[in-house]
């Protein structure tokens, strides 16, 4: 028999970017369990303690109703299980689906009679049903959409982001039954200020998800060709979007690295539905392709700039400024910036990195660079400003000059700075 909204006591699997925001939300609504594997994660958060930067000690501790455990049995308390773990790829570039799966198989290990489990983790279309139910009816020993009931409602967190909030972006939903599409509905209707769109089915809802950032995939590797195709003529792509923008319709894209744990991602667990169902996609890949080799682009125009200035490449100190995925958030997860870096190195160059968002032995264990504090003046031969920091506009050009060489190549990926003032710019 399903719940009540009223009777449902939730518990949330995985607290990184996604878990995290969410328990704290429906935390101040309802009685809250937030689980997570990472024994280190749960002692910070009891703490007050974020490491991703999204929200400060008093965000966390001022919510009373929110349990942080990584005891399994603390599950138990619950009825209904929100699903959040990461979904990544695999060096192959296919869907790296282990971790939904061990959260799946915990969590049918524990729901009983009645119990709804809610996925918001970034999957392809079918695979909440065709995948995950299995698992949940093997270790449950119970019956999908007769002792339990699933629901796909896929996160749209924007890190970094302060203005939108988990409780202003709109919320897709759905439900294995019509029932429980409404009550997963009426539930996160609870915490989501601008309302919800109920989706008909599940797939839809999986579906939507992985086109959204497939679009703007697509998009930002229009833009990305042709800011290739604009340097090759000596066209400043900047001016162009700009002349180009004056138009109402026109899309306001840049051209840049493409990395994060969407944009980059989703179009893969689509293209690998569309393989495993026998269609070849075209544009997606293509899309994909052409995003994938900015590193190398980046890395190939700086060498080439270099050698225009007889600066050699072979020893050159690097500066790269910058090493999440966006700015002014602390993930580094699928960062772009990971291929300009391998490609330099390729070119014996001698890289430094700075990025005052990032923790230091994450960065390390990446890279097998430590970061720097502070950077030494006069020092470097090239500077790639990869990531549009706040402190990075703050500190101002003149400054990041001061760290050059007198023969040097700035080089600004975002258009912070105007072109007078930098030789290289996407």
């Amino acid at each position: 028999m399903i719940k009540h909204k009223k009777n449902l006591k939730l518990a949330i699997i995985g607290l990184g970017y996604v878990g995290l925001p969410l328990a704290l939300e429906f935390a101040k609504k309802r009685l809250v369990v937030g689980f997570d594997i990472n024994k280190k994660r749960i002692k910070e958060l009891k703490y007050g303690f974020d490491k991703n930067l999204e929200f400060n000690k008093k965000e966390v501790k001022s919510i009373k109703k929110l349990k942080f455990t990584s005891d399994p049995k603390d599950l138990k308390f619950a009825n209904c299980f929100i699903i959040t773990v990461p979904t990544p790829i695999n060096k192959l570039k296919k869907p790296y689906l282990w971790p939904l799966f061990k959260a799946s198989e915990l969590t049918g290990k524990i729901i009983s009679e009645g119990d709804i489990v809610i996925y918001e983790s970034t999957v392809f279309p079918g695979c909440v049903e065709e995948l995950c139910v299995p698992i949940l009816q093997k270790f449950s020993g119970l019956k999908f959409n007769k002792d339990f009931f699933c629901g796909y409602s896929p996160e749209r967190i924007n890190p970094g982001d302060k203005l939108h909030k988990i409780s202003n972006i709109k919320k897709i939903t759905s439900g294995s039954t019509s029932q429980v599409a409404d009550l997963i509905d009426s539930l996160y209707n609870e915490i989501i200020t601008v309302g919800t769109h109920k989706a008909p089915s599940i797939k839809v809802a999986e579906s939507a998800k992985v086109i959204e950032n497939t679009q703007r995939d697509l998009n930002i590797a229009l833009i990305n060709e042709l800011s290739i195709l604009f340097g090759k003529m000596n066209i400043d792509t900047q001016e162009v979007l700009a002349a180009a923008g004056s138009k109402w319709n026109f899309l306001p894209f840049k051209p840049g690295l493409v990395g994060g744990h969407c944009i980059g991602v989703d179009p893969y667990y689509l293209t690998y539905k569309a393989e495993n169902i026998g269609y070849k996609p075209k544009v997606i890949l293509s899309g994909r392709k052409i995003n994938d080799s900015m590193g190398d682009h980046v890395a190939y125009e700086l060498r080439k700039k270099m050698k225009k200035k007889n600066i050699k490449i072979n020893g050159a100190k690097i500066l790269i400024m910058g090493l999440t995925f966006k700015e002014d958030c602390a993930d580094v997860r699928n960062s772009g910036i990971e291929n300009v870096i391998k490609k330099l190195q390729q070119f014996k160059c001698q890289i430094d990195l700075y990025d005052p968002w990032v923790y230091k032995s994450e960065i390390k264990k990446i890279y097998n660079i430590y970061p720097k504090s502070k950077i030494v003046k006069k020092t470097y031969d090239g500077i790639i400003i990869a990531v549009a920091h706040k402190k990075f506009k703050k500190m101002g050009i003149n400054k990041i000059l001061s760290f050059c060489k007198k023969d040097h190549i700035i080089y600004d990926l975002k258009f912070i700075f105007s072109k007078k003032k930098t030789d290289l710019r996407l």
